[in-house]
């Protein structure tokens, strides 16, 4: 049945290429697909920022979709807590099979335009074995490791040769293949002091040779094309990271360094604003740099700082809002502050809040349907730390504006109680009054409603530590 399935299906869209063909317009692709144990009945498909649609499985669990006025490059597709993209441009026929148990490991296409994807799908699974392979090689000196990588690198373009002298390719796939590529072997090269074992990273910025990093001066900063590519955007973070490390030690007295430094994220804000010209790019770029040092600080002075330096670089002004009420709820989560007054209900419709709950050490985890491995890691955990700690109070809760019913079920489908499960009551408002990320943020409360630390992550070492303060207070 599948097959005959697949067999007219593909047959009606090369019938309609065809047809369509004959027409002044043709600018279009489908886009399809059967989802095998799928997490819920629907997909998400967006382009960059924009979502396009939310397309419906139907009783056997597939879709078909066409996308009028096709813009051609590369598509996101969203199905429960998983992300994949796909590259459609005209007349594209795609077709694609996966089971949600194995996602990326079990996708296949079919249909006209499936070499290509294919082939970027083999391409992403093979970097991610790779990547594991070249944290080992950047124990290796410098000229060593490049050796490696190198080769690492030729393979890969041996591979392309092969491909394109096989089959039919077009300008945007072969651009997109080598982006691929190059930017995986860029980060390879970007990374390396970050991930080589010597701990004085003055030390080892001085051994680098000078012709290390000699592709830097080819790179595109401004690539409008790839700013939503994953290779690209990881070369970008791990590119800005290593020259404002450079930047760091040159004025850093000590030669010290301290990722978690304000005076290096100030110079990470200062590299992105020098470096990158293309506004959307740079506002994105300071954006997400900026979260990820405030997600990570219990310090006032320092998120005041670094919004400092954020307001004065960005034009987003969405952003800005954004990260002004970032900081304003951290500063209010301070160490020994009450914990804000917050709703939230339990899967009985009870209305709660939160600091009527809290009668002894509490530990507050947050989950969503988004992010499904951490909604299983995290009550795995939890179940971990409450026989550990009987006397700490675990309290989760979902974020998500959704039904509570549909809560509820995802709760019982993975044997989970619903004791100490809750919901916010107005999610929008108290994700941002708790600063609610990144999702593995953890708020640990005394037995007299205080905090302890707002930013916690119980998947940490030094976690029970703090959950011990808590218990002795």
């Amino acid at each position: 049945m599948r097959l005959i399935y697949t067999t007219i299906i593909v047959t009606l869209m090369l019938f309609s290429c065809k047809k369509d063909k004959k027409e002044a317009a043709a600018n279009y692709a489908y886009f399809g697909g059967e989802i095998i144990n799928p997490y819920n009945n629907y997909i998400i498909l967006s382009k960059g920022d924009a979502v396009i649609d939310t397309i419906q499985l139907d009783t056997k669990n597939r879709f078909l979709y066409k996308i009028e006025n096709l813009n051609p490059g590369l598509y996101t597709y969203h199905h429960g807590g998983e992300i994949q993209m796909v590259l459609l441009e005209p007349q594209d026929s795609l077709l694609l099979r996966l089971n949600t148990l194995e996602f990326d490991e079990s996708l296949v296409y079919s249909g006209f335009g499936d070499k290509k994807n294919n082939y970027l799908i083999e391409e992403f699974l093979e970097n991610e074995i790779q990547e594991k392979k070249i944290f080992k090689l950047c124990q290796l000196e410098p000229n060593k490791y490049s050796s490696r990588v190198d080769s690492i690198k030729n393979a890969k373009l041996a591979k392309f040769d092969k491909f394109i002298s096989k089959y039919d390719s077009s300008p945007l796939f072969e651009e997109i293949a080598l982006a691929n590529i190059n930017y995986n072997y860029y980060s390879s090269k970007e990374v390396y002091p970050f991930v080589h074992y010597g701990h004085n990273k003055w030390d080892i910025l001085k051994a680098i040779p000078a012709s290390f990093y000699d592709y830097r001066k080819d790179i595109d900063y401004n690539n409008a094309l790839f700013k939503d590519y994953y290779y690209y955007n990881r070369f970008i973070n791990h590119n800005i990271n290593n020259i404002a490390l450079s930047e760091h030690m040159s004025h850093e007295a000590n030669k010290q360094f301290d990722r978690a430094s304000i005076c290096y994220s100030l110079d990470r804000l200062n590299i992105i604003d020098s470096l990158i010209t293309n506004q959307t790019l740079k506002d994105d770029l300071l954006y997400n740099f900026t979260l990820n040092f405030l997600s990570r600080s219990t310090d006032e002075n320092n998120n005041n700082t670094i919004l400092k330096s954020f307001l004065k670089k960005s034009k987003n002004e969405a952003d800005k809002t954004a990260i002004n009420n970032y900081v304003d709820s951290l500063n209010n989560l301070k160490q020994d502050n009450i914990l804000p007054e917050i709703q939230i209900v339990d899967y009985n419709n009870n209305v709660f809040d939160i600091n009527s709950l809290i009668k002894k050490p509490t530990v507050i985890s947050f989950w969503s349907h988004a992010y499904l491995d951490h909604f299983k890691d995290s009550h795995r955990k939890i179940n971990e730390l409450k026989i550990k700690y009987p006397d700490v109070n675990f309290i989760m809760i979902n974020i998500d504006d959704n039904d509570i019913l549909k809560i509820k079920n995802a709760l019982k489908i993975n044997n989970i109680s619903l004791q100490n499960e809750y919901a916010f009551k107005d999610p929008d408002k108290s994700v941002v009054t708790l600063a609610v990320r990144p999702m593995t943020k953890t708020i640990i409360v005394d037995r007299h409603q205080k905090i302890v630390n707002s930013n916690s992550n119980m998947f940490t070492s030094n976690f029970e530590e703090q959950l011990l303060g808590a218990i002795n207070r």
